[in-house]
């Protein structure tokens, strides 16, 4: 008896001890399930051929550093950068913590080497020593990746740094993500195929690509891999057979190696859909049953036909409606300033076609930022109409920010401080 008095409390401790055990895993998994997301598409069509929490917002981690590349190329196009152009390192880059190349302050690498750094290492003081060459330091570097991010159509992400270290607000989704790798293949061909590079030597030591992908599975040429701890294991990558080309993007992998299988199976779906489609020929049933990673908008007219009054007291340049609950307009355009002028870039029936309008004007202009964003809904017998405006403007700013969109054969109408939208006005 005293045996089995003294076997209960074991058997007890045992089970409580499994209770515990099951409880930590089980929020483990749910911290898991909480930051995945992913999305595979057909980077030809730009059809979506997989996708699960495809707008959830989410760490990028050092997928960061694809919009770094981004802009980098974008610089080495326009002639702002040379590929061998050397580079300082700033003490701020040099102290960045790894992964990183071991650049010290004062020294100097060219802007290839940084570019392959970043692809290879994942080298946060590159990503820093490019962000500060381009816009003089990281801080102003994360707003211009913000405002190519919108003008992009990535209307969830926002960054707060070059690299994709922590930080709180920088967000983004797999959708967008996504967006940004076929950006990349798209319109910085002749510098995508860095990303292919599999080893990188920089002094005497050579880098690994972080990218197992890219000599486990055949036909894939990028793009970049990332991790922080609240974002878990991220990868987005492009895969090229036989003419087709997919892009996946996976968040919150548990392990580099179970992301990568995960991303394995994703595509392997997705290749066998485009198979399918190939062999059934089922255009239609495809084009129907996945949607386009971007769909297209409404083409924008500033000054739609038949379209009523403002009537709102709110809606006055300066007032801006970032959400989905705009309000409802009042009898009169009332503007809270007076001298506050504006400029209008489209009338939409969607919401999100207006803002996105909205966030496209001001990634290309000097003038305005996305606080100059104003959407303006004006009922009417069909339902509403959105109106898409850059708002808390002066005079001046107004006619010059409007003759900055028409050069760039951007549609645009002066919007005067009693709320008037006139066309007429607009290239004056």
């Amino acid at each position: 008896m005293p045996d089995a008095q003294g076997l209960l409390p074991r058997i007890a401790a045992i089970v409580l001890a499994a209770v515990l055990m099951t409880a930590v895993f089980a929020t483990g998994n749910d911290a898991e399930a909480r930051r995945y997301a992913s999305i595979v598409v057909d980077a030809n069509t730009g059809r979506i051929l997989h996708g699960e929490n495809i707008d959830r917002r989410v760490y990028p981690a050092s997928l960061t550093k694809m919009m770094t590349l981004y802009m980098t190329f974008e610089a080495l196009q326009r002639g702002k950068l040379k590929l061998n152009q050397r580079l300082k390192v700033s003490r701020r880059a040099a102290g960045q913590t790894p992964s990183r190349l071991g650049l010290r302050a004062g020294q100097r690498i060219t802007v290839k080497d940084a570019i392959l750094a970043m692809i290879t290492k994942s080298a946060n003081d590159a990503a820093t020593v490019l962000a500060e060459a381009i816009a003089g330091s990281e801080a102003k570097f994360a707003k211009r990746m913000t405002a190519k991010a919108r003008s992009l159509g990535m209307l969830k992400t926002t960054f707060r740094n070059a690299s994709g270290l922590p930080n709180r607000r920088q967000l983004t989704t797999a959708r967008d993500m996504a967006r940004l790798s076929r950006a990349l293949l798209n319109d910085y061909q002749a510098y995508y195929r860095y990303f292919s590079t599999k080893r990188f030597t920089y002094g005497k030591r050579t880098h690994r690509n972080h990218n197992a992908l890219l000599t486990s599975y055949q036909g894939t040429d990028g793009i970049k891999t990332g991790y922080i701890r609240a974002s878990g294991f991220n990868v987005a990558v492009s895969v090229k057979r036989n003419g087709e080309r997919l892009i996946g993007v996976v968040f919150g992998g548990r392990t580099a190696t179970t992301r990568n299988k995960h991303a394995v199976k994703l595509l392997n779906k997705g290749f066998g859909r485009l198979a399918a489609r190939e062999k059934a020929k089922w255009p239609r049933q495809y084009e129907s049953r996945w949607p386009l990673l971007d769909a297209p908008l409404p083409k924008p007219n500033p000054m739609r036909a038949k379209q009523p009054p403002v009537r709102t007291a709110k809606a006055g340049p300066g007032t801006a409606t970032s959400g989905p609950s705009v309000p409802t307009p009042p009898a009169k355009p009332i503007v809270a300033n007076a001298r506050q002028w504006g400029v209008q870039v489209g009338a939409f029936s969607a919401l999100n076609a207006a803002q996105n309008a909205g966030y496209q004007a001001a990634a290309v202009t000097k003038l305005a930022t996305n606080r100059n964003v104003t959407v303006v809904r004006v009922a009417n017998d069909k339902g509403a109409v959105y109106r898409a405006w850059l708002s808390r403007l002066n005079e001046r700013q107004a006619r010059q920010l409007c003759n900055e969109l028409i050069a760039k054969q951007m549609p645009c109408a002066l919007v005067l401080p009693s709320g008037e939208v006139t066309f007429k006005l607009a290239a004056q």
